[in-house]
């Protein structure tokens, strides 16, 4: 079975070197200390679940999660916040750019159980994904032989 793919974002080391500590061995753990560096990992690997920090100094959690969203729509976001930033986070929400939020410094069981949930939930979109592709292609051939039979 393949391992979940979690990209973690956040500008302090230290909490990079404690999330993969933390996860590596039962996830697939990637690391980025900017959102910059966030966008080329991404172009080179599938992710399933993407966490960041809030607070970092080139781009909020938030912009870097509103600026991944058209080119990486699948992944599930998490957004981490040691701050009472609630406006940024509702704002997230609502615009619908994170799943979930989790405050800092975080729990490793609350996000172990965060990242299931979540990449459950990244499942089943994909699987909505795939049906609905299907039907379009179904849909279209239905078309097709209907006007070859009206044609006819």
């Amino acid at each position: 079975m393949n391992k979940i793919s979690i990209l973690y974002v956040d500008d302090e080391i230290n909490n990079l070197i404690s999330f993969k500590a933390a996860f590596r061995i039962k996830y697939h753990v990637l690391t980025a200390i900017s959102g910059e560096e966030a966008i080329k990992i991404l172009r080179n690997n599938t992710v399933n679940i993407i966490i960041t920090d809030q607070r970092m100094p080139q781009m909020t959690g938030v912009e870097f999660l509103e600026s991944i969203l058209t080119e990486f729509p699948d992944p599930i976001r998490i957004l981490l916040t040691g701050f009472a930033d609630m406006n940024a986070v509702i704002d997230a929400i609502n615009k619908g750019k994170i799943a979930l939020y989790l405050s800092k410094p975080w729990d490793v069981a609350e996000l172990e159980a965060a990242i299931e949930d979540s990449y459950e939930v990244y499942k089943q979109k994909l699987e909505e994904k795939e049906i609905t592709q299907k039907l379009s292609l179904s849909n279209e051939q239905l078309e097709f032989l209907l006007r070859q039979k009206l044609l006819s």
